[in-house]
Formats: C-alpha cells, structure tokens, sequence
C-alpha cells in the first residue's frame, strides 16, 4: 500500500491543498509506487507566499543565537532520523542504500553545519570611513529543487536562508518529495516560527512557474536542467527578482600524462562519472587523456567499470541503483546509441538492461573512447552512468577540448601539482578538483556560463540570501 503525503506544510501548520490532484511515487528500482501526493496549484504557492511574507518582518530582525538554535536542532533531527532519511531518499531516487546513508544524507547534514560554522564568525557590519555598510536579509525565497540530491540541494538552500533571516517557500522535485516532507516535520519540531518555512509540492510547469513569479517572493533559487533554468529566469523577470541557478555540466577530467598513478587517477574518474548512477550535474563525463595513452587508459576504465556492481538499492555490495524514472532510462538509451550511431569505439556497457535484471530503470555502465568533442555524447549532458574518453595530443589541446562546452560547473585535473593547478586555472569552471580532491562544503559551488549565476554552499553561498546596505554618515 502507498504511503499518502497529501498535505502541505504552510504557516506552520500541515494543511489540505486548494488543489486535488495527486500523484504517485515511483520507486525506480521496482517501478512501482511507494507513496502519493498532492499537487498543488498557484492558489497554494500564494498562501505559502503570505505566510512567508509576513513571517519576515520578525525573523529578518532575529537574533544569530536564535538562528544557531533552530539550526542545531535541525541538525538534530536529520541525524536522529537519518535512516528513515536515507531509505525515503534510496526508494525515491534510487541511490543505493550504502550512498543515501552517506554522501545523501551526509551532504545534507554538511550544509547545516557548515551554515552553523559561518554564523559563529560572519559579520553582518563593517564601518567604511564614515559609513557603516549592513549585511540585511534578502528577503522571501522561492525554492525549487531536484530529485538527483534531494536533501543536498534543499539543505544548501535552506540553511542559508534561515540563518540569514529569511523566509521561504520550497517546491521540491515532484519525483523525489519524500525527504523533503521527512526535513519538513523535522523543521517543525525545531521551533522555527510559523511562515519562516513552507513546503509545497507539485510540477514546474505550474507550481515552479508560479514560485518564480510570484510578487511576494524577492529571490529564486533553482536547480536543475538548463531548459527549465531558461523558464524560471523568464518567469522572474518581469519583478526584477534575485535569481541564482546551478544547472547543468559536461565536465571535463583531464588527466595529464605526469600523472604519478595514470591508472588509479581512470579509474577514480570512472567512478566519479558512475556515482549516484551519473546522475551529479558535475560529473566528470569526459575524460581527456594523452592520445599516445589512449589504449592505457581504456584498459584502466574497461576494470574499473567491471567493479561498477549495478542491481537492488538495498542489496550489500550494490554500487549502482537505477537512474530515477522510465523518461531518463529512454533519454540516456537514445543518447548511448546515438553514440554508437555517430562512431565512437563503445568499450563496455551499451543499450538495454544490464543481463539478469528484468525490471526497474537500470542502464548498463557504459564507456566510449576515441570520442570526439563535437559528438552528440560529449556535448549533450546524459545524467547517467555513460563516460566518453578522448584523447588529447598536448596541454594546450586538453585545455580547449575541455573548455569547448556550453557549460562550466565542474572540472577535475590530475597530474604533478604545479602542473595541474596551472591547468586548473585555465578552465572556465567554476570548480576544479584537483588529483582526486573531493567535495568541500566550505567552499562555494556554482558555474560559469550556461551552468548557472551565482554560488551555493560556504560564506558565498550564505551571502547570496543577504542584500548590502550602505548608511552614510552612521559611523
């Protein structure tokens, strides 16, 4: 039987949508639902917003100790519920249990305690000659946030914003909502006054749209596709609103031929282009590698794509789950074999299920190599477990190959560490992991062009959701 989530979280309260449309929750690895709920509609989105309003004139004016307090025990409650979080966010999305338990619901927890961090420290005033400059609350913000990481991509919005002062309305992904109703009734038992946080669910193309132009809402933050970043920017434009997007990536992984572990750094690369199914918007999707060690590398990828044990999210041992829905395993089938189609050499992987699994959103590992930049494969951002290797024949050749995208969120260098970190300056990424560095809540994450405007995470996420205010003569 399906669990029912149909009500919304508004004014502190959960209350029956104006809407009554509801809508199933699939689990991707069985595709069957697991849970229903409503879909709310622009009559919902304008009560979420008049409670957010009018909670702001009293929480913008908060006390930093009271700020920390609800934070902490925020953190709290995700850590005492971080199992139930954890299987909400496997059965929704498909992550395998040993993931959603870590970097899930671990990146979820950084968040808030890294916000908590920042509050120790930050100051909100600074005295310029004469005058003193404010650090203010930005205002009420429209969240709207995916299904690839559900907690992530909702706690590196909403811990900023309540620790800056502001209110808020959040419409999570309508395919991966679970978690963000479990952080919801968290929210609630954590004192945080009434109209400072509001959940709503439903689809972008009403709710979101909604969300974003709404008159009453003074910034949007969106993750998610590029397309749909276009339409929410639009839907914000005519009030002038704050808008900051982190979207899509085709990031590039070059690894430079005095890398001391040529082989480790293929096969750390594979790995972080197969995590969480491909489904990271910074996945190193493309690897670069010296042409001359083209068939080294093949052969590292070829094994360590083997150890990529793809089946049951619950399952021990299981490495990769299904990507999320039937419309992304059709996406991803038409792109692998439009690679195929274009020449590029397929080295492990292809189309259909992996063998011996018959049902559920599971995509074989796939690797191609001698691929060129101006294929379908590397250009076109695939969210799923497929890699394309491309060879380079110098430093200044990988630089443009990988700086030759529409996007820039992402980019990962491995090699001798003067070496790479002069490689590392020349991509237009907005991060770059250098000789398997991993993620750095502390440090601000967003992209150049076409993969966003703004930061999340660290101090530069957190001032994102403040605006500056000049008072001559006050000092």
């Amino acid at each position: 039987m399906s669990a029912a989530y149909h009500k919304f979280f508004i004014n502190g309260e959960w209350i029956e949508p104006e809407g009554r449309e509801t809508l199933e929750v699939i689990n991707p690895a069985t595709e069957k639902a697991f849970a229903t709920i409503s879909m709310g509609n622009p009559d919902d989105v304008d009560r979420a917003a008049t409670a957010a309003k009018s909670a702001f004139g009293s929480w913008s004016n908060s006390s930093i100790e009271a700020r920390k307090e609800i934070i902490s025990k925020i953190i709290g409650g995700l850590k005492s519920r971080g199992d139930e979080m954890a299987s909400a966010i496997s059965s929704e999305m498909g992550a395998p249990m040993g993931l959603a338990k870590t970097a899930q619901l671990g990146s979820g927890l950084g968040h808030f305690m890294n916000v908590l961090n920042i509050l120790e420290n930050f100051e909100f005033e600074e005295v310029r000659g004469t005058t003193k400059i404010v650090k203010e609350p930005a205002g009420v913000c429209g969240f709207i946030t995916p299904w690839n990481w559900p907690l992530n991509q909702i706690a590196c919005k909403v811990g900023p914003a309540i620790a800056a002062g502001c209110t808020m309305v959040l419409k999570p992904s309508e395919i991966a909502p679970i978690s963000a109703y479990i952080l919801a009734e968290i929210i609630a038992d954590s004192g945080l006054p009434a109209g400072v946080f509001n959940l709503i669910n439903g689809d972008g193309p009403t709710v979101g749209a909604s969300i974003s132009g709404h008159p009453d809402i003074d910034l949007v933050s969106f993750t998610g596709s590029t397309r749909a970043g276009r339409e929410v920017a639009k839907a914000a434009a005519d009030g002038i609103k704050r808008v900051t997007q982190e979207l899509g990536g085709k990031s590039a992984n070059i690894i430079l031929d005095d890398t001391p572990d040529f082989s480790r750094a293929v096969s750390g690369g594979v790995a972080g282009c197969f995590g969480n199914s491909g489904q990271s918007c910074n996945a190193p999707t493309r690897m670069l590698v010296p042409q001359s060690r083209m068939e080294e590398a093949i052969e590292a990828a070829k094994a360590a794509a083997a150890k990529s044990v793809v089946g049951d999210p619950s399952a021990e041992g299981t490495r990769l789950g299904p990507v999320v829905s039937e419309v992304q395993f059709n996406k991803i089938q038409a792109l692998i074999k439009k690679g195929i189609d274009e020449g590029a050499v397929l080295i492990t992987g292809g189309l259909a299920r992996p063998e011996g699994i018959e049902e559920g959103y599971f995509v074989r590992p796939t690797i191609f190599a001698n691929v060129s930049n101006d294929m379908t494969i590397a250009r076109e951002e695939i969210f799923g477990p497929v890699l394309s290797i491309i060879g380079y024949k110098d430093d200044d050749q990988a630089v443009s190959i990988a700086n030759d995208t529409d996007y820039g969120l992402s980019g990962y260098v491995s090699g001798e560490p003067e070496h790479a970190q002069a490689i590392a300056r020349k991509l237009r990424t907005g991060n770059v992991h250098i000789n398997g560095a991993g993620p750095d809540f502390s440090a601000p994450f967003g992209g150049y062009k076409q993969s966003g405007n703004g930061r999340e995470w660290g101090i530069e996420g957190f001032e994102e959701f403040l605006e500056t205010k000049a008072m001559m003569g006050a000092a």
